[in-house]
């Protein structure tokens, strides 16, 4: 039998917790004592005690894609008439606008395109830097890694380090999921399995890539695969060579079930309270002791919530986002400003602070914040 004073001092010794402790917290741990624990760490691990966030947009390489994830109304099938590759007009416009409002980074991701290789991302890649050397290029994904190296026939090494030199500066975390195969089975079958996930992201940590990593529940995942992934995604930063940095931030979401297959086939719906959202960052903090950066998903549980989550384990308010359109697409509907994302920073009692995807902090770019308007 568990104790919750005694795993709540050996979470505040950043010990790694076990997936039946990490249960037995999130089953039995009043609300309020677990919000205290994860806050105390974040103190411990992010002293300065302000709350960070970025101006970035989320682009989309392509919208083709053959992976069928049931979760996705984004995608569409190769063929159809509303499938797209962007051109490169269309990058310039958007990067020159993204500079113009303050942002440096472009999150760009984009469909399993089966007719997509590793030449045309690299070669991509060297024309948007020669075009913008200043850009920071977050891309690409595990799954994407994953589907790039069947394309062209190449090991996961070989991809990374040719996309690093080619002008990639980081790797978000997307396609995470559940990392479980069981419940990928179910939701996003044609995307890798969980070990190649965690497998390319060791890779980019070996290759010099610093990376996120994400978790999207509160759809099939059961409470024990959730602790799962988090203790995989640990093993991985755990494993990271010395002097590598691995994952700089973690940032769970919940399931979007709008219009999706999922929904509309399964019938699954996601019933994710505020609570148990909030629960879920406090234990994220709790479980991950080796991972800095927690970042409150604003874009699918809302700004109030949000909010108390700096104050359960967060420390991040991630991106106004000048474009999304993936989860959008699920129903995400909530919005920010620049001056909003800093609003309700300063309301729940912190201050904000500008950052890189580095998490290194920037000055505010001169400009009028009320322009900046997010997804």
């Amino acid at each position: 039998m568990f104790s919750l004073p005694t795993l709540y001092e050996r979470a505040l010794n950043l010990d790694f917790l076990s997936i039946e402790e990490g249960m037995f917290l999130f089953e039995k741990a009043p609300l309020t004592e677990l919000m205290f624990v994860a806050n105390e760490l974040r103190k411990k691990q992010v002293p300065h005690g302000k709350v960070t966030w970025i101006i970035d947009r989320n682009m989309n390489t392509t919208n083709v894609c053959v992976a069928n994830c049931k979760f996705c109304n984004f995608y569409r099938i190769p063929g159809h008439e509303e499938a797209y590759i962007t051109d490169i007009e269309t990058y310039k416009i958007k990067i020159e606008e993204t500079f113009r409002y303050g942002g440096e980074q472009l999150l760009l991701q984009g469909g399993h395109h089966p007719d997509l290789g590793l030449e045309y991302y690299t070669s991509l890649f060297k024309q948007l830097k020669q075009l913008f050397p200043d850009l920071k290029l977050h891309t690409l994904g595990p799954p994407e890694v994953a589907h790039i190296c069947k394309v062209s026939g190449v090991s996961h090494h070989e991809a990374l380090k040719a996309l690093k030199e080619s002008g990639m500066d980081s790797m978000p975390g997307p396609g995470a999921e559940i990392l479980n195969d069981r419940v990928r089975r179910l939701i996003s079958k044609g995307k890798c399995g969980a070990q190649e996930w965690l497998d390319i992201m060791h890779e980019a940590h070996k290759v010099g890539l610093t990376t996120t990593a994400t978790m999207m529940f509160g759809h099939v995942e059961t409470i024990y695969e959730r602790f799962e992934h988090l203790v995989k995604i640990r093993e991985v930063q755990a494993m990271k060579p010395e002097g590598a940095k691995g994952f700089i931030a973690f940032i769970p979401w919940t399931f979007q079930d709008v219009d999706t297959l999922l929904s509309r086939i399964r019938g699954t719906k996601n019933h994710t309270t505020a609570e148990e959202y909030i629960r879920m960052i406090a234990l994220c903090r709790i479980m991950l002791p080796n991972i800095k950066n927690i970042q409150a998903s604003w874009l699918t549980v809302g700004k109030q919530v949000a909010q108390i989550c700096l104050h359960a384990g967060a420390n991040d308010f991630g991106s106004i986002m000048i474009e999304e359109n993936v989860v959008s697409a699920a129903g995400a509907p909530h919005r920010f400003t620049a001056k909003g994302i800093q609003t309700a920073i300063q309301e729940a009692g912190f201050e904000p602070q500008l950052r890189n995807q580095q998490y290194e902090f920037r000055q505010m770019p001169a400009l009028m914040e009320e322009q900046i308007i997010g997804y």
